[in-house]
């Protein structure tokens, strides 16, 4: 048989577009061989927002690329259920749990119980004070460091704040360690006011709040408000008492949601800093995978984050998380806790 340079080509390229494809689950560390006989829980404490459904999105795309079977419990922050629910998933024998959001008091047990029984744990903005379990975090502390940056640079270093804060939040809690930070380093930085709630929905709770602590603190020039869903909720009071072009609203996180409230026309919400939910969600499983696998993903396992201004969305037309996606391309994708043969959900 002869092989002419034409059909010698022909096998050339069919051989590069096998070695270009992704690894094929034979190919992968066990058990990941067989993906259809692993199976992962998601055991949820917050759920309200755009942020936790691009994170939940996130999650379900990391584990279809795997082919592992995934179960999603939602407390909707009943603490005690949460706990119940990592339970449930022990009694379901779940090989892996990712511990999303929660109390350290209420799941400090409850991680502990799920590590006795076997099984690889990672927990996600939450402290379970367990040197077994991996955190996944966004880097809360840069995430309120840009943010507060942006406010330095917009309004100089003496300002009336109002400041949005709920303790026993472990990415809160971090942000909240950034601010006192800032307000040592800047004198001239006057904190008048602090609130906040959990309540749902948190957006609405916290603009009843705003609502009675702008009319009694006259003056207010920036608000931090570091989660967007606290965001949302100012920017409702301060369009409603007309405060617009008088406050600047700065956050955490991002959402098309808002995406769209930051470009309305003289709005308020001046930037925020934000890692891609969905991005950390893949994060979340590929870490819990590489434990599953046998590899240590590390102790604290961090998704660099990005600072959006109102400018950079207005300049770039950005209109939604895809848009962002393409034209902030460091947002689409991170490449953390990414082996050689973890498929990529991305690509």
């Amino acid at each position: 048989m002869s092989i002419t340079r034409r059909t010698l080509g022909r096998l050339t390229l069919a051989a590069a577009s096998l070695l270009a494809l992704p690894a094929l689950a034979q190919d992968r560390p066990a058990p990941f061989d067989k993906p259809e006989n692993v199976r992962i829980a998601l055991v949820r404490y917050l759920s309200t927002g755009d942020f936790f459904q691009a994170y939940l999105s996130g999650v379900e795309s990391q584990a279809k690329a795997l082919g592992v079977d995934l179960r999603v419990f939602d407390s909707r922050q009943d603490a005690a259920l949460q706990a119940d629910m990592v339970d449930q998933a022990i009694a379901l024998g779940v090989d892996g749990i990712i511990i999303q959001h929660g109390l350290t008091e209420s799941m400090k047990e409850a991680a502990q119980r799920a590590v006795d029984a076997g099984i690889k744990v990672v927990a996600f903005d939450v402290n379970v004070e367990n040197d077994k379990i991996p955190q996944i975090e966004q880097s809360d502390r840069d995430l309120a460091r840009l943010a507060l940056e942006q406010a330095i640079k917009d309004n100089g270093e003496s300002w009336k704040a109002a400041y949005v804060y709920v303790a026993g939040i472990a990415p809160l809690d971090r942000r909240d360690e950034t601010w006192k930070e800032f307000k040592a380093k800047y004198s001239g930085i006057q904190e008048v006011a602090q609130f906040g709630t959990l309540d749902n929905p948190i957006a609405n709770s916290v603009a009843n709040q705003a609502r009675s602590v702008l009319t009694a603190n006259p003056g207010v020039q920036v608000v931090f408000a570091p989660y967007d869903e606290f965001a949302k909720g100012v920017k409702i009071a301060v369009d409603e008492a007309g405060l617009s072009s008088d406050i600047k609203i700065y956050s955490a996180d991002v959402s098309t949601a808002d995406i769209s409230a930051m470009r309305e026309p003289g709005s308020s919400w001046a930037a925020t800093a934000a890692t891609n939910p969905a991005v950390v969600g893949q994060v979340s499983v590929r870490a819990l995978a590489m434990m599953l696998a046998g590899e240590d993903p590390g102790r604290s396992v961090v998704v660099p984050p990005t600072l959006i201004t109102q400018a950079d969305l207005n300049d770039n037309d950005i209109k939604n998380m895809e848009d962002l996606s393409a034209k902030m391309p460091q947002f689409r994708h991170a490449d953390v806790a990414m082996p050689a043969w973890m498929p990529n959900p991305n690509e």
